[in-house]
């Protein structure tokens, strides 16, 4: 029965990464699902687990504040997780191969604007 509750986490653990990988979770609800599906935790006695408040892991949760990186470093690596780059789910703008000018006409940065 231990083999399959932790085979089970390791598969929530996954989910919730994939997830936010894709953009269908926010930074917060990864945190509050790896909290409460994971841990089965409250806030309290999380936070006291990962060294925070309990208002700074509510902030977290609910995407506010202004958590430093190691902050929630130090969260995901209970997990055997860890902060890295992604790649956005889908791109706003891509300019065509081999364009040469830039797509607006706002002077370049950097560059004196023109006198008409």
């Amino acid at each position: 029965m231990k083999e399959d509750t932790h085979e089970r986490r390791k598969e929530i653990i996954e989910d919730i990464a994939m997830q936010h990988a894709m953009g269908n979770e926010t930074l917060g609800t990864a945190v509050r699902r790896l909290r409460l599906e994971v841990t089965g935790l409250d806030q309290d006695t999380f936070a006291l687990m990962c060294k925070m408040s309990t208002k700074a892991l509510y902030q977290i949760e609910k995407d506010k504040g202004n958590p430093t990186l190691s902050t929630i470093d130090s969260i995901l690596r209970k997990f055997g997780l860890r902060l890295g780059l992604t790649i956005a789910p889908q791109t706003i703008y891509t300019p065509p191969l081999g364009q040469d000018k830039a797509v607006s006409n706002a002077p370049i940065r950097g560059t004196k604007p023109r006198r008409k």
